[in-house]
């Protein structure tokens, strides 16, 4: 039986690739072909539709709403059809899962609960790599990333929320006295070049100030060396509950202000909705639980430091992190 109304399947492939980079170039590199290849498979299904599917410029190349709406279609049936032959050939979706992630959430955050999802799930094998920004599963290789949502989802990937971002000042229990007492005069602020707005974005949502422009400051290059600086007593830098909370347990590090939401989270993306592998499914569902003790506990008023001809004596008191969560089931 034939499908008269059915397009020449060997353009298929080139239009979805071309459709998802939004570049013939970027297709011909995921399919080991040359540009002229994937151009001249776009123009024989454009021929057999009778319609245009792109919008050519001189550097670029826009999809029509009908090409993304025959892509999607064309990518559903592709991944349809990867399934079945897997369940026929006996393969199926196995074998170690890998799984990219942004590093100071995977050193200070995924490692450390690396041997609960061990336990829980033995049969499951993550390789982990470190990543950030949008992830480009073709090239890269990977199965799923974690990431931060500050950046647009990429055509084509499907993201699942995670947990949102909280931020706020963090330091040794010592210093936390001294910030509540003396705000942060002669304190040292503590800076990174992967979030070089992380103060300012600070004191928007909170509404504080952190002192005269005389403060000093130290920047560090990436965000985790920052967050171990605050640990090691050099100064007070701006921690996400997430990458700090362990820490905040452990009282090597105190939150005298506490943590405010900073509007942005973090998401599970993969290159398929996650319910067609079940090792995704497996891996979400224990993300899901460690990430339900993700949002702080609500924060105890903070004294405004008082100007310095009005500073009293430091109060007894002491500002106390976070009480630790129960810890996971065995």
């Amino acid at each position: 039986m034939t499908r008269p109304s059915l397009p020449p399947l060997s353009t298929l492939l080139p239009f979805e690739a071309a459709v998802r980079h939004a570049s013939m170039t970027g297709a011909a590199r995921e399919l080991h072909v040359t540009h002229g290849a994937v151009s001249r498979q776009v123009q024989n299904l454009e021929k057999a539709l009778g319609t245009t599917l792109f919008e050519r410029g001189a550097r670029s190349l826009r999809p029509t709403p009908q090409a993304r709406r025959l892509a999607a279609a064309v990518r559903e049936a592709l991944d349809l059809i990867e399934a079945a032959a897997a369940e026929v050939s006996g393969r199926g979706p196995g074998g170690p899962l890998a799984l990219s992630c942004e590093p100071t959430l995977l050193m200070r955050w995924l490692i450390p609960r690396l041997p609960d999802l061990a336990a829980r799930h033995p049969g499951l094998t993550v390789h982990l790599s470190a990543g950030g920004g949008p992830p480009d599963f073709a090239r890269d290789t990977v199965d799923v990333a974690l990431r931060r949502d500050d950046f647009p989802v990429p055509e084509g990937v499907s993201r699942v929320p995670l947990f949102e971002e909280w931020i706020g000042p963090v330091c040794r229990p010592e210093l936390a006295e001294r910030l509540a007492t003396g705000g942060f005069e002669g304190v040292t602020l503590l800076h990174t070049g992967t979030r070089p707005t992380a103060w300012d974005d600070w004191r928007r949502l909170s509404g504080r100030t952190t002192g005269a422009a005389g403060t000093p400051q130290q920047t560090f290059e990436h965000f985790y060396l920052a967050l171990q600086a605050a640990v090691a007593g050099v100064g007070v830098a701006v921690g996400p509950y997430a990458l700090v909370r362990d820490d905040l347990v452990r009282g090597q590090l105190a939150a005298p202000y506490g943590f405010v939401a900073d509007g942005t989270g973090y998401g599970l993306l993969s290159p398929r909705p996650p319910e067609r592998d079940a090792r995704i499914v497996t891996l979400l569902g224990w993300l899901r639980q460690q990430a339900a003790s993700l949002t702080p506990p609500p924060s105890p008023p903070s004294p405004t430091p008082p100007s310095p001809s009005t500073r009293t004596p430091p109060s007894p008191s002491t500002p106390t992190p976070p009480p630790p969560a129960s810890p996971p089931a065995a």
